[in-house]
């Protein structure tokens, strides 16, 4: 078991001895979505592809609370902030833009990439350092502009 699905595992127990009902719910989905990812590859999840899940699960809820606030749903941006928050414990630091441009011009020159040709050999580099800790379709658009400039 990976080091962060054992933290998240533990954090279960912690809360359901808490009684924490909210962080309790959170983290049962995430336990599900990494049990379904197992499932379906027939493997065992190491760190990195139990960041994914986290990051997409963040990612989710960003979105639901961009939903629910342009709909005057308060009551749902709430929860889903709560839960955005409960995830965020188990992804790593974020990146600043400046981090995310020097591993773009490093990926670029790693990769030797002179077009947009080049698109998914810079992203192949990238993902690995980035995963959870920088929105991924954000560095997408600035690697495009990088190459195409």
């Amino acid at each position: 078991m990976s080091a962060l699905k054992q933290r998240i595992v533990d954090d279960m127990k912690s809360a359901m001895r808490a009684k924490e009902k909210d962080r309790l719910l959170t983290i049962r989905t995430i336990l599900a979505a990494i049990k379904q990812q197992e499932v379906d590859t027939r493997k065992d999840l190491d760190d990195t592809d139990v960041l994914a899940i986290l990051d997409k699960q963040s990612k989710q809820r960003r979105e639901s609370i961009n939903q629910f606030s342009s709909a005057g749903r308060d009551d749902l941006v709430a929860q889903e902030e709560l839960e955005l928050g409960f995830i965020q414990e188990y992804l790593p630091e974020p990146l600043s833009d400046d981090e995310i441009q020097s591993l773009i011009k490093e990926a670029i020159e790693a990769t030797e990439a002179s077009s947009m040709k080049d698109m998914g050999k810079v992203m192949a580099h990238i993902k690995p350092k980035a995963q959870g800790r920088a929105d991924i379709g954000k560095i997408s658009g600035q690697i495009k502009a990088a190459l195409n400039s």
